[in-house]
């Protein structure tokens, strides 16, 4: 039986050997890598979250699966979209999101709402950091920015509220401002905050497709019934015809030899 291309992929692990590479790069080039990595973080406003809150990316989690999460994989009863059981055999392997996104060629929204799915149906485990469970809420949709806000601490309830009742004051007045410049205005977040997370949100979008050379080769055949039985007549008609050309040749000897 051959393997599906997806399940050697996954075991190869293409995050893992795409940072292998990287991280193989001569150490001057690497240096200038992250100097110029460092410029771009920067001017998102991400430097800051990166040094003092790694440990809290959504695309660092290792989601767990349930019990229930675990029987589903097992079982398949509920008929789930293949992807999603793509999903939950990653978090079985013990694959971060970031790995679950590279090794399936998914973007990190895809995956953000495969994670909120599976959370929801109670097949993984619901995270115990507020950043993690706010980012993915918010890359998947299922959070909009001040819902995002209030989810991760930045902003209380009535924070969030007073800044809901603004906004629909300016929409009232003919003076309609985004809720983001809303809170920014009202003193709640900085515009650095606002710039950061919309960049995250914009970037989650794209799909990140290794060099095809990384993906490891494995045969795949599709036959049906038709085609073997096709490949079995023609198989059976040229042994005929070299059955048929000895006996001539016999014939042809015996002729002579009369």
């Amino acid at each position: 039986m051959h393997e599906n291309i997806l399940e050697v992929v996954l075991r190869k692990n293409l995050f893992n050997l795409f940072i292998d590479k990287i991280l193989d790069i001569p150490f001057w080039i690497k240096q200038v890598i992250y100097i110029k990595l460092m410029k771009e973080m920067k001017e998102a406003h991400c430097d800051v979250s990166i040094r003092e809150n790694y440990k809290n990316f959504f695309s660092m989690y290792v989601p767990t699966l349930t019990f229930s999460g675990e029987t589903e994989l097992a079982e398949r009863k509920c008929g789930l979209d293949n992807n999603i059981y793509t999903f939950l055999q990653c978090c079985a392997d013990g694959l971060s999101i970031i790995e679950i996104s590279v090794n399936t060629f998914l973007s990190m929204e895809e995956v953000a709402k495969y994670f909120e799915l599976c959370v929801e149906q109670n097949f993984i485990k619901a995270p115990e950091s507020k950043e993690v469970y706010a980012m993915a809420g918010y890359i998947a949709g299922k959070f909009r920015i001040g819902e995002y806000f209030k989810q991760k601490g930045i902003i209380s309830a009535d924070e969030l509220e007073m800044a809901v009742l603004k906004y629909k004051e300016l929409e009232d007045a003919g003076k309609p401002k985004k809720f983001a410049d809303v809170m920014i205005s009202m003193g709640y977040i900085s515009k650095e905050q606002i710039k950061a997370v919309l960049v995250l949100k914009e970037e989650s979008k794209k799909r990140f497709i290794l060099d095809y050379n990384s993906i490891p080769k494995c045969e795949i055949t599709h036959v049906n019934e038709n085609q073997k039985y096709q490949e079995e007549m023609n198989n059976l008609k040229e042994e005929n015809l070299k059955l048929k050309k000895k006996m001539l040749q016999l014939l042809e000897l015996v002729k002579r030899n009369a």
